[in-house]
């Protein structure tokens, strides 16, 4: 038998007239044959390999074994049984200007902790927008303002479902004292009274120096730098905590964060 050029073949045949590979006599009634094969009579039977059954629908609550309850705000925790934080879940606002070293302590002082702890940085979360992205450089306006607001309610929902699952989070941002609503204001909707703030201030000098090292967007001039700085002076006075890690290196600066986050769990400063 001649096949025009180009034109399908047909499956090879095997024994039984079907597909080859296939030992197909009848079907079994509510599974189907070979594909492009007729529906089955009801009452004959089935030799070919065992059907694959599905597997039972997850639950929409659960993401392998980690129950993931809804987020909720989050409550003051209990004070620790122990030197420092301890065991204790806790959610950690680390404030500063630029070049202040939040981030780098931010992570040290999760990695040290003897509890599950994740770090969300307020900039890696701005900067998953790509396109369109508002640049740091280019000042503030509009839309660096919607940006880093998004940004913030996207932090604030991944604290409260690390919470809700018993890991403790520690979160960086460059909050002004001076715009309560969105700043500190913010975090507080954001992810509830629970929430501990500290503010990490060095001097003019440290920050300029450590904004000097940085690279790419992360990199202000020296102007803006100056500015921020200025801003964050607002601090004092306030009643939050605060670190001038001017002369610590970043160990040090990280074991007297988490002095200072103890304290606050056992007379939680008022914001």
């Amino acid at each position: 038998m001649q096949h025009a050029v180009g034109a399908p073949l047909p499956p090879p045949q095997g024994p039984g007239n079907g597909p080859a590979g296939w030992t197909h006599q009848a079907q079994h009634p509510g599974h189907p044959g070979p594909p492009g094969s007729p529906p089955a009579p009801q009452g004959q039977g089935w030799t070919g390999p065992a059907p694959h059954h599905a597997p039972a629908p997850v639950s929409r609550e659960t993401t392998g074994h980690v129950q993931l309850p809804p987020g909720g705000p989050v409550p003051l925790p209990a004070p620790p049984a122990e030197p420092g934080t301890g065991t204790a879940t806790l959610a950690v606002l680390l404030i500063g200007p630029a070049g202040a070293g939040k981030t780098t302590v931010a992570k040290l002082w999760a990695s040290r902790r003897r509890v599950p702890t994740a770090h969300v940085s307020l900039d890696d979360v701005r900067e998953w927008v790509c396109s369109g992205f508002a640049d740091p450089q280019a000042g503030w306006n509009d839309h660096s303002e919607a940006q880093y607001r998004l940004a913030r309610r996207t932090c604030g929902f991944a604290a409260r479902n690390f919470l809700a699952n018993g890991i403790s989070c520690i979160l960086d941002d460059a909050v002004f004292p001076d715009r309560p609503v969105v700043g500190l204001g913010g975090w507080k909707r954001h992810v509830g009274p629970g929430l501990l703030p500290v503010v990490l201030l060095p001097g003019l000098e440290i920050v300029l120096e450590r904004n000097a090292a940085r690279s790419g967007n992360r990199r202000l001039s020296d102007e803006e730098v100056a500015r921020i700085h200025g801003r964050m002076a607002g601090w004092y006075g306030s009643g939050l905590p605060i670190i001038d890690n001017s002369t610590y290196d970043v160990e040090t600066t990280a074991r007297v964060l988490d002095d200072i986050l103890a304290r606050s769990i056992a007379s939680p400063p008022a914001w």
